[in-house]
């Protein structure tokens, strides 16, 4: 959900990672027929609804599809909160764990889920971007033999993943998304991107790198925007040091210390982020070894 921060706008590979459950890949390419319309920028079809939030205002000429987890114990307490004049956030379409999908505003109408975001040399994604919240707790923290949520609820192993998300250093345990809520999306999404011809089908966690990790790895979204947008699925960036040695940094500065043995000329690694000057990079062939590099010394491969 939005809320308050700063961000950087830079799509990075997602990276593969072993998990408990997969992400939701074995869908296939194209949605199968959803029964799903619109209507007066609408959703019309079995299993929609609508309940409209004051939490919108202005008119919206959607050129993107931004999707989150929503953070929360249900659909229902999302939808709440989402329609609550305190909460100062919302979103277009709140999609729940069984499939069903619940209307907050009309997609001509701006919502306020994307915050402070930077995408494709736009800020304030809200006036750009159709926003869908699914129901999901996010990231888990594990128990014992459970898997709880921040606001407490325990999770069985088979509702959850475990991955490392791009943005971050180390994996963890995440709260899975479930076949009819994938599905749902994939539908969802091919309606939008045709029927108002969008750009892009992109997470929070693009357009808000610095604070923001949803829909999280256990999401297949490039699966889904590879689909929607008939685009093959992004393979990682590939450089090669040409330096005779480069530090590799635990931050994007030379004032963060060396995370390992700098590195000699030729290796190769592979891109996870960008942001000025400096590249947040992998080894290729020891994944355990990430850091910060100079991009003035890498070579595109």
């Amino acid at each position: 959900m939005a809320r308050a921060g700063v961000s950087k706008n830079r799509r990075t590979p997602r990276k593969k990672k072993a998990a408990v459950r997969s992400a939701g890949m074995r869908h296939t390419a194209i949605a199968r027929s959803s029964g799903l319309s619109i209507e007066d920028n609408r959703l019309v079809g079995g299993n929609v609804s609508f309940v409209e939030t004051p939490n919108q205002g202005g008119a919206l000429a959607p050129r993107y599809l931004v999707f989150h987890y929503t953070a929360g114990k249900s659909a229902t307490s999302s939808i709440n909160w989402l329609t609550n004049p305190e909460s100062k956030a919302s979103a277009h379409i709140v999609l729940g764990r069984d499939g069903s999908m619940t209307q907050l505003a009309p997609f001509n109408v701006k919502t306020w889920h994307a915050g402070m975001s930077h995408w494709d040399g736009l800020s304030g994604l809200n006036s750009y971007a159709i926003g869908i919240e699914m129901d999901n707790a996010g990231p888990l923290t594990k128990v014992g033999g459970k898997y709880q949520a921040w606001f407490g609820t325990l999770y069985d192993e088979d509702q959850v993943i475990y991955a490392r998300h791009r943005l971050d250093g180390e994996p963890r345990w995440w709260h899975a998304y479930t076949e009819a809520q994938i599905q749902r999306a994939l539908e969802l999404a091919q309606l939008l991107v045709r029927r108002y011809d969008l750009k892009d089908v992109i997470g929070h966690d693009d357009i808000a790198p610095d604070r923001k990790r949803d829909p999280g790895p256990a999401f297949p979204l490039e699966h889904v925007r590879a689909s929607v947008l008939g685009r093959e699925e992004e393979e990682p960036e590939r450089y090669a040091v040409t330096a005779s040695t480069l530090n590799i940094r635990s931050g994007p500065g030379v004032e963060f210390p060396s995370v390992a043995e700098p590195l000699k000329k030729g290796t190769v690694v592979v891109l996870l982020e960008k942001r000025d000057r400096w590249n947040k990079v992998e080894l290729a062939k020891n994944g355990d070894i990430e850091g910060w590099v100079h991009n003035r010394f890498l070579a595109k491969i």
